[in-house]
């Protein structure tokens, strides 16, 4: 489809598109001290958005030029990113570390990353890749360090943009080999010449395929492209630490999903029950090893943390190994496997930030010791916290049980070569209970209890209700997010 009928069909986006540059002129016109309205407008402009996204009908196709597709798989990935960002907008508006800040163009960049996100989900062309990744990253290299008075996050940008330019600059040069060897960038066109091209390419191919996988995982915090993953994290304002722990993990997981399925695929590869590959290489126990990686070493590092902060951005390397393990199978139940683990971990893990930021404004710290007793000075935070924690864990009845159970079944449905990574990942799960528990034991087994009970401020209150009724919820009936997943698992394929 070519540009001028694709802007029919890309409403949703330039719906964000005007709601951005509104938010960049409305701020011109706004004193600093009051340049938190334009996250409202922001707000306003996601929700229009989301409306679009959700009653469009339009038939599977590619848009510009087969850049981009529009499909329901890119549209449920595009929902997720919108509902973390609402949250994460409302949670910035009582974030006191953006006190003094003006904050107009937080939420500015905020909505380019969100349509940084959007073309990532849905791209289907190397160039379009690389755009889409550069834009999630340049935004999110700001946001991180968007604290200029501080110390922490100025150090966290600048390890960030390292980081980002270092692996950007490898899967650059693996997106040209591949163009090299199919001679377009477009992937249904790449995967048909490694069809044809009968293993003469295996050696630059592999080489090629590996340095893509550094620009992947680096989005996902996938070892060993995590390095940056816990100083930024710890470095960030509270807020933007909680959306990247979500919104661009599913984002690049929505890549890391439709690149092998199309490109290392034989394009209907999810119509079967397990990996159909155009090449004889090992990927499916290449990705199930990275997958084992991930998970043992965001474990194992997170029961070292002294701080919460920095223990949940371990925690969100491990998720993205649970995660990963589903890939290698690449059956329609493994993939739906993660759409819905996704669902899952976004309510559990904002959840759990937004306790951290609440604690963070009251004591200006992050620290085990600052919790200690919390469980009695504020009940309901307490209370919260534990069903984030034992939902991150992974136990019944949690929506995070759920998204396990689903993992797992997905992985051992896989055949018995799989039987090894469902082994790992339950022994991975047993370690989380151990740092995660930890958290609950300070609030309520150290510390003096308090005669005084503290609430939270009704912002906060809301976030917390607003994930944690769902963190409940969805273990007890979790039959309308398999609806929706089951109804979203349709996506463009073509078979040249």
């Amino acid at each position: 489809m070519n540009n001028l009928q694709s802007l029919s069909l890309y409403l949703p986006e330039l719906i964000l598109t005007v709601t951005v540059l509104s938010a960049i002129v409305f701020d011109l016109f706004l004193p600093k001290e009051k340049s938190p309205k334009v996250g409202w407008l922001v707000f306003g402009g996601l929700i229009l958005s989301g409306m679009a996204i959700w009653v469009q009908k339009s038939p599977t196709t590619t848009l510009f030029m087969d850049a981009i597709v529009l499909d329901p798989f890119a549209q449920f990935f595009k929902l997720l990113i919108i509902l973390a960002t609402l949250f994460v907008i409302i949670a910035s508006q009582v974030n006191s570390e953006l006190d003094g800040y003006s904050q107009g163009e937080y939420y500015s960049l905020l909505g380019i990353l969100v349509f940084g996100l959007f073309l990532m989900v849905s791209s289907v062309d190397l160039i379009s890749v690389y755009l889409s990744l550069e834009v999630v990253s340049i935004m999110s290299f700001i946001l991180s360090g968007y604290l200029k008075n501080d110390k922490r996050s100025n150090e966290s940008a600048l390890k960030y943009v390292i980081y980002g330019a270092f692996s950007s600059g490898v899967m650059l040069y693996g997106m040209s080999l591949i163009y090299g060897i199919a001679g377009s960038t477009n992937f249904f066109e790449i995967q048909n010449q490694l069809v044809g091209g009968g293993g003469e390419y295996h050696l630059i191919f592999v080489i090629a395929v590996v340095m893509i996988l550094v620009g992947f995982g680096y989005k996902i915090s996938m070892v060993p492209f995590h390095f940056w993953t816990p100083d930024v994290y710890e470095g960030a304002p509270t807020t933007i630490t909680a959306f990247l722990s979500v919104a661009p993990k599913a984002g690049g997981l929505a890549l890391f999903i439709r690149f092998f399925h199309q490109v290392m695929g034989d394009g209907v590869a999810l119509e079967g029950n397990g990996f159909l590959t155009t090449t004889e290489l090992p990927w499916p126990q290449m990705v199930a090893v990275l997958a084992v990686a991930t998970m043992t070493l965001g474990n194992l590092v997170a029961l070292q943390q002294k701080s919460i902060k920095r223990m949940l951005a371990y925690s969100s390397i491990a998720h993205a190994g649970y995660m990963l393990m589903a890939l290698p199978v690449l059956s329609a139940d493994g993939i739906q496997s993660i759409m819905i683990y996704l669902v899952m971990y976004l309510f559990m893990n904002l959840g759990a930030f937004f306790v951290v930021l609440y604690v963070k404004n009251k004591t200006g710290n992050e620290t085990f010791e600052d919790y200690s007793g919390l469980g009695w000075k504020m009940p309901i935070l307490g209370i919260v916290m534990t069903v984030f924690m034992v939902s991150l864990t992974g136990l019944p009845p949690t929506a995070g049980f759920i998204g396990k159970f689903y993992i797992f079944a997905s992985v051992i449905k896989g055949g018995s070569q799989f039987y090894w990574l469902a082994f790992f990942g339950a022994f991975n799960s047993v370690i989380s209970l151990y740092y995660y528990f930890r958290v609950v034991k300070v609030m309520y087994l150290e510390g003096a209890k308090s005669d005084i009970i503290e609430s939270p401020n009704q912002p906060i209150l809301g976030l917390l209700l607003a994930t944690s009724v769902p963190s409940l919820f969805l273990g007890i009936y979790w039959q309308p997010v398999i609806k929706w997943v089951e109804n979203s698992f349709h996506f463009f394929t073509q078979i040249l």
